[in-house]
């Protein structure tokens, strides 16, 4: 989907057309303290995007505003209308396709090999758009591929309301001439490694012999020489194991407060366990629990139960002993304030 949470709250709040839409935290002056979930095409010009500190999309905003462009309208996150109306999408590509699988709340794969040839399944998926935009009134951009690799890849090549189309004898060009950041995984770690090697473009990766990737980036190096030449052999499958629940909290004044925070982390705990049954899971056994200091500095540590268990106290005491280091020198030796707690759980049954 285009701009998902925001397509949606611009299709229902006409009186916002033609601004600029930011759906995330509260902006709360350009003091803010948690990050932009999804922004509009138009904001995306002023240089929004997903992901960036709420506080800086709100001085873009404002430098726009001076320049003359359209006002910028921050909303709060409405999930249960996101997945209602993406549960309406799912049914529409399910009523298209047998086999689906949904990946995200904004995004799927169809195998469309039953359509025999490309040209038929450019067809119908011009079909899917069209219902799409007539039952929902939302955009959608639709990549078409041999593998699941490609077509997503293609998918975002022509947003928002795109349709590209990649043939088996078309994936090495395709790919050779794309920054090997549109490789999925790759990020700026991996990106700035390569760059060191002269290598910027998929097609100057596919330089790099298979064993000097596996020696640089171990198994993963081996992935990414798979995928530069355009090789996936992941099935299209509509069985989905969730691999983690997690709420987190961005708090919004820096604190080393004890009883404010193990507080809060009842209420993540009590948020996810809910989840839990409401998803379809029965029983976990990890915690996680995840401190953002002050720096920005942010450490991760997990606990192991020889149980299984559904149980809110459980979690609450499991997260509370990986917390608690953190009020003292065992995990905070400078006595840094913090900023965000985070809890998930994992190998759920």
């Amino acid at each position: 989907m285009d701009a998902f949470f925001a397509a949606i709250e611009e299709r229902d709040n006409p009186q916002f057309a033609g601004l600029a839409i930011v759906v995330g935290a509260d902006p709360d002056d350009g003091r803010g303290r948690g990050v932009v979930s999804t922004a509009n095409y138009k904001a995306r010009e002023y240089g929004i995007r997903s992901a960036i500190p709420i506080s800086i999309a709100w001085r873009f905003s404002r430098a726009a505003l001076k320049l003359g462009k359209p006002a910028t309208v921050f909303l709060p996150v409405d999930y249960e209308k996101y997945e209602r109306v993406s549960e309406n999408i799912i049914k529409i590509a399910r009523r298209s396709a047998p086999l689906v699988e949904q990946a995200s709340v904004d995004e799927a794969y169809l195998d469309l090999s039953f359509c025999k040839t490309y040209k038929r399944a450019e067809n119908l998926c011009r079909q899917i758009k069209k219902e799409i935009r007539g039952r929902e009134k939302l955009t959608c951009s639709v990549g078409i591929g041999p593998n699941k690799l490609v077509a997503k890849i293609a998918s975002d090549m022509k947003k928002p309301d795109g349709l590209t189309v990649v043939r088996p004898e078309e994936v090495l060009n395709f790919l050779g001439i794309l920054s090997v950041r549109k490789i999925p995984g790759i990020g700026p770690k991996t990106e700035a490694l390569l760059r060191k090697q002269n290598v910027s473009t998929v097609s100057d990766l596919r330089k790099i012999t298979r064993r000097a990737l596996r020696w640089q980036l171990g198994k993963w190096g081996e992935d990414i020489y798979m995928k530069a030449r355009g090789i996936d052999a992941s099935p299209v499958t509509e069985e989905y194991e969730a691999k983690s629940i997690g709420e987190q909290e961005t708090f919004s004044r820096d604190t080393q407060d004890p009883g404010f925070m193990v507080e809060r982390l009842r209420i993540l705990c009590k948020n996810i366990i809910s989840r839990l049954g409401k998803e379809g899971w029965q029983s976990f056994r990890t915690a996680v629990i995840t401190v953002r200091f002050s720096d920005f500095e942010t450490k991760t540590r997990s606990q192991t139960m020889l149980y299984e268990s559904c149980d809110e106290n459980s979690l609450f005491l499991q997260a509370l002993r990986l917390l608690l280091p953190f009020f003292d020198r065992r995990e905070n030796p400078r006595q840094k304030k913090i900023r965000l707690v985070g809890i998930r759980i994992e190998k759920l049954k």
